[in-house]
């Protein structure tokens, strides 16, 4: 079978290449999917190059496809359409109990085998018992499928910051995570603006009405503010990782608001910040990692609900075989979301 490799490249990075390999065979428990479709996450472009620490150098996270073969694994047989999580924690450890299911020492250790990026993968049975493959319904495409990962980690950031029907928001980074929050958000009434450098993309957010839009190369908090009667939102979401993203959110919330940091900070980020200035106005800052089987369920829920809506974000489409061209097109920030396809 066909798969994307990740080979040393000399530097800090990896090379991903195509190769051929025999396909993964299920252990007892497990099962194997043939993979329809997978989006390419921010995130694989940050281990390709070396700048991602959070986790293993397994590329390939938001799979969806049809189970081939089943080794005792409850619950499914050949032909079912599903979406296996790639992470699973064991929900009964003290983190997971107390809400931070994603900080579990076992969340990070379960991975699709060899990755989203084949034309056969395996789950593991770690994943399967936990309930961690949802089954699919047959009017929802696999495009709009390979979305539920990273809407559901988009469902936990908004419930950790505890958004409220009513309320102000900012996006800082318009790209398809900034994208999906501004969509979830509008939905209960809240008022966004999203920033951005990309011109392109702060049209095609303007185009789907997902909020304000406003140039991230400019004064985003006079912006914000402009529309806030003054005050700041009440909480700022920060899709990037950029450090001018951060410090762009924490300047644009009001006097009791909060920041949540949703992209992927480079490691050695530091912030220039004055910490009075979040006391004084007992501002908070949260982050959110990942999602849990309640935020894919719900995920599930919405896309079946606004498949159509949602699925217009995936802009891109690239086989196994021209990897490296959906690689050039995520990293350049072509359109918006690239799957990439058998």
């Amino acid at each position: 079978m066909k798969s994307i490799a990740l080979a040393p490249s000399g530097g800090k990075g990896f090379a991903p290449r195509l190769v051929e390999s025999d396909e993964p065979t299920p252990a007892k428990g497990e099962l194997t999917v043939s993979m329809a479709a997978c989006g390419l996450c921010g995130t694989d472009v940050e281990k390709v190059r070396g700048e991602y620490t959070a986790s293993m150098p397994v590329i390939g996270h938001e799979a969806v496809g049809v189970v081939k073969e089943t080794n005792e694994a409850r619950g499914f047989v050949r032909g079912d359409r599903v979406f296996p999580h790639h992470h699973v924690p064991d929900y009964s450890c003290g983190l997971c109990k107390a809400g931070n299911e994603t900080m579990c020492d076992h969340y990070r250790t379960s991975n699709l085998r060899p990755g989203g990026f084949a034309e056969v993968f395996a789950v593991p049975a770690w994943n399967l018992d936990r309930g961690g493959v949802l089954k699919l319904p047959d009017t929802m495409g696999f495009e709009v499928a390979s979305l539920i990962e990273p809407l559901a980690c988009c469902i936990r950031a908004i419930r950790k910051c505890h958004v409220e029907p009513g309320e102000s928001a900012l996006v800082a980074g318009a790209g398809p995570v900034g994208m999906m929050h501004a969509l979830l958000m509008k939905t209960v009434g809240t008022k966004v603006v999203l920033s951005d450098v990309s011109p392109d993309r702060l049209r095609f957010a303007e185009k789907a009405e997902a909020g304000r839009v406003v140039d991230a190369k400019g004064d985003v908090p006079a912006a914000v503010k402009s529309e806030t009667e003054g005050k700041g939102v009440d909480v700022a979401i920060v899709a990037s990782g950029n450090r001018g993203a951060i410090l762009q959110g924490l300047r644009s919330i009001r006097k009791g608001g909060r920041v949540c940091l949703f992209g992927v900070p480079l490691k050695g980020t530091v912030l220039e910040y004055d910490i009075g200035d979040l006391y004084n106005s007992e501002q908070e800052i949260m982050t959110s990692y990942g999602a849990t089987e309640t935020d894919t369920k719900a995920a599930l829920k919405v896309l079946s609900a606004r498949g159509d809506e949602f699925g217009r974000l995936v802009t891109h489409r690239f086989p196994l075989s021209r990897f490296d061209e959906a690689m050039a097109a995520a990293v350049g920030g072509i359109g918006m979301k690239v799957v990439v396809t058998p």
